[in-house]
């Protein structure tokens, strides 16, 4: 059964910005953070990644508000997948800030590929990173990437 992934924050003096809400990329940062603690929790480190020469690149990240996120508020930021490739390059992750009541805050959008650091181009991740990303919960509009896809024809 997949799971959900959730990591628990209290935003921070540096996160504020000058309305006195959360900045915009503090949201980016503690999205990022939950990914990289997903990896971790799963037995897979910064290090692991730098063994392999690879690393995930973000092409776009959309986010969506709902309610403010003020000082020293607590949050919790869940992990879902959203999209993956056949061979596991190219992924989409959802990211949904909350309230200690549930209340979406938030919602981060994050479309990425993994990336060969010496290379420098998009390329598979060990099985290991798909097998891993596949444990999480999918969101209900999860979809295959790429045109690789069993239900997409092929392009000549």
């Amino acid at each position: 059964m997949n799971s959900e992934f959730r990591a628990v924050f209290q935003a921070r003096w540096a996160d504020m910005d000058f309305n006195g809400h959360m900045r915009n990329t503090a949201y980016l940062d503690y999205a990022a953070d939950t990914r990289m603690l997903f990896f971790k929790a799963n037995g897979f480190r910064m290090s692991d990644f730098a063994r392999l020469k690879i690393g995930p690149v973000v092409f776009t990240d959309t986010i969506s508000y709902r309610r403010e996120l003020t000082m020293y508020q607590e949050f919790t930021v869940t992990l879902e997948l959203k999209g993956l490739s056949p061979d596991g390059a190219r992924f989409c992750f959802e990211n949904r800030f909350a309230d200690p009541d549930g209340k979406t805050i938030a919602t981060v959008r994050s479309d990425a590929c993994w990336f060969d650091l010496e290379k420098r181009k998009v390329t598979p991740p060990p099985e290991t990173i798909p097998a891993i990303m596949n444990s999480l919960r999918k969101t209900d509009d999860f979809e295959c990437i790429g045109s690789a896809c069993p239900d997409r024809p092929a392009v000549a």
